[in-house]
């Protein structure tokens, strides 16, 4: 992953992003995602548009404490040769401070200061186009049928300001299906690029709005995708654990042998 170029002050360009921490971590993170779901999937028709040399805010639904550890495998998948940073109460980020050096920087909630804190250095950070800016808009864990989606205003008033810059919807399902282990599943939506006239054209309310309905577009395609069941639809980057273990997986294992077939943990592969 490469890292940011810039010697601008950190209050100014955003945090300094720890390169052998930051690939520790991600390898951490793929781990701990192995260990606990089935498997990371990406709809296939529904994959980030090819990258370009603009920079890029990739706003999500927050369904769960797990949405950083899969926003990083993602970064590192897809946007590898972007430097990703991503806001984060500053009350929770002075506890833990290594997060900085994983590209976190700090906004005060609900407060004006903590807007106008959370713009300017989103501003500055856009201005390099290897920047890849992640943030959930909704500002709590949201459920993800929850209609309408509805943002908090900062992505708005980002967009409003952010001529050049990439918007890009991702939506994330953490669901059950045949293993006792869940999935994640993801999937891209429709791109918007910032041109001066757009930019014009749309006050910070009317990007909120659009945005919302590109991120409920999203979802909705991807819950169509959760209930057809079919992991042919997607693309698997994460294979964790399968089977039930123990006693259970031991008989079906005898019962593969006596059909004289190799024996597959996964339930559907039986």
């Amino acid at each position: 992953m490469s890292q940011p170029n810039r010697s601008r002050p950190a209050e100014e360009s955003g945090p300094v992003i720890s390169p052998w921490l930051l690939r520790w971590f991600i390898a951490y993170s793929r781990r701990y995602l192995r260990r606990h779901f089935h498997s990371l999937r990406v709809a296939r028709d529904g994959f980030p548009p090819p990258d370009t040399a603009r920079a890029l805010v990739l706003y999500g639904n927050h369904s769960s404490w797990w949405d950083p550890l899969v926003g990083l495998v993602l970064k590192a998948e897809f946007f590898g040769g972007r430097n990703a940073f991503a806001p984060m109460d500053a009350a929770a980020l002075q506890k833990y401070k290594l997060f900085r050096k994983l590209g976190f920087f700090g906004v005060e909630r609900s407060t004006r200061r903590g807007a106008a804190q959370f713009l300017r250095t989103a501003n500055n950070l856009l201005s390099a186009p290897d920047t890849l800016l992640l943030i959930t808009p909704q500002g709590r864990f949201a459920d993800v049928r929850e209609r309408p989606v509805r943002f908090e205003a900062g992505l708005g008033h980002l967009a409003a300001r952010a001529e050049g810059a990439v918007f890009l919807p991702m939506a994330t399902e953490l669901i059950f299906w045949e293993e006792r282990l869940p999935e994640i599943l993801v999937r891209f939506g429709e791109p918007v690029t910032i041109g001066a006239a757009d930019a014009a054209s749309r006050d910070a309310a009317g990007w909120t709005a659009l945005f919302e309905q590109k991120l409920a577009a999203t979802q909705d395609a991807l819950t169509l995708q959760v209930q057809r069941r079919d992991p042919a639809e997607f693309k698997t980057l994460l294979r964790g654990g399968a089977g039930q273990g123990g006693l259970y997986d031991w008989w079906r294992s005898m019962q593969a042998r006596l059909r004289g077939q190799s024996f597959q943990k996964e339930h559907g592969a039986q």
